[in-house]
């Protein structure tokens, strides 16, 4: 070998070879090959880089520019009514939110108390569709509401019940006031919830309350709590009740604009708007022993009884009674005017029932005859 090298060095004098044959030049050439791929790594490596932060600009100014501009802070951010966004459509752009009471009639005053004689201690006239107050007496005043407690028994019942569930009387429907409204239904007696709602919004039965207090809340104390908590979360602040019939009780009590709240709110429910909205009910159940039992339940609405007379510009789509001693005669009342348009009107309070629709009919003159 080292004569092999000795030969190829005597062959080509002047020329140095290293251990592995090469010469300088050629390890010059090698070197040089070398440094421009580091060179072509490294400016690839750099242009990898720049395309990556390139691409996360890019995409940061696409979020500022598609999404961030659509998110708002809302400064109140409450709205019962938004099922995506929590604000209207109508307000989007400006970054608030609706109010609670963005859909309801409002206001922390009477107005025009006067614009009719009425002898009723508390009054008030609302305007559905419109969202105003066309009058209002003394609505905030806290007064025994008697029967109109039922319209917050059956909001919660259609709420937290079924109505086609099947319900056996207990004992519990013969605890309410002896001489009081009532269906007359019988322990042991099988009907439905439903059949047990019509009775008492349109009988204005106490016993029927009873038997749905104690069904839809397990027992009647609770159901009275889940009406307490059903008029919190309504903004009903007025408004605390004993009992799911409305008889007099110490601290059972409402007013005028909390029952509007109330009722505003059971009118989404259908079954609701077509209790009220009758002149009698029939209904078939059993006895205990198996028995049917056939019965028909009319209104004690003066209005739908022909016992009362309207301004010729309404008419009575229908509502709820109630009568006590401690209450005096109360009224709510759903009509609307030749257009269609709904109006709300309650009473709280008359000395008796003639007064009550004498009032009520004053009241409903205020209904405009023009759109």
């Amino acid at each position: 070998m080292a004569r092999n090298v000795q030969m190829k060095n005597q062959s080509s004098p002047g020329r140095r070879f290293d251990e592995n044959g090469m010469t300088q030049r050629e390890w010059k050439r090698l070197n040089e090959k070398d440094q421009k791929a580091k060179n072509y790594t490294m400016r690839l490596i750099i242009v990898l880089v720049l395309l990556t932060a390139l691409a996360l600009a890019m995409g940061i100014l696409v979020y500022q520019i598609l999404l961030k501009s659509h998110d708002y802070t809302l400064t109140q951010a409450y709205d019962r009514n938004h099922s995506i966004l929590g604000i209207p459509e109508s307000i989007e752009r400006s970054g608030r939110s609706v109010g609670f009471a963005s859909n309801l009639c409002v206001t922390d005053r009477d107005i025009d108390p006067q614009a009719v004689s009425m002898t009723a201690y508390s009054a008030g006239l609302f305007d559905l569709e419109n969202k105003q107050i066309i009058l209002s007496r003394d609505m905030f005043s806290m007064r025994s509401p008697a029967s109109l407690t039922k319209i917050m028994t059956t909001l919660v019942a259609l709420k937290y019940g079924n109505p086609d569930d099947l319900v056996t009387v207990t004992e519990t429907a013969l605890k309410v006031e002896y001489g009081s409204s009532v269906c007359d239904i019988k322990v042991g007696d099988r009907l439905s919830l439903k059949q047990l709602l019509y009775g008492m919004i349109i009988a204005s039965g106490n016993d029927a309350a009873m038997m749905i207090a104690e069904h839809v809340g397990g027992n009647v104390d609770e159901f009275i709590y889940m009406m307490n908590e059903e008029a919190k979360a309504l903004g009903a602040t007025r408004t605390y009740f004993e009992n799911a019939h409305g008889l007099t009780s110490q601290n059972h009590y409402t007013c005028v604009y909390d029952l509007y709240l109330i009722f505003n709110e059971a009118m989404k429910y259908d079954l609701f708007m077509d209790m009220i909205s009758r002149s009698n009910y029939y209904a078939e159940y059993t006895r205990e022993d198996g028995s049917a039992v056939a019965v028909t339940w009319e209104s004690t609405n003066h209005y739908f009884t022909g016992q009362a007379a309207l301004p010729d510009n309404v008419i009575v789509y229908g509502g709820k009674t109630g009568t006590t001693e401690d209450a005096g005669a109360c009224l709510a009342l759903l009509c609307k005017d030749f257009y269609g348009n709904p109006y709300l009107a309650i009473i709280l309070h008359a000395e008796d029932k003639d007064i009550l629709y004498d009032d009520m009919t004053a009241l409903l003159s205020l209904v405009p005859t023009e759109k």
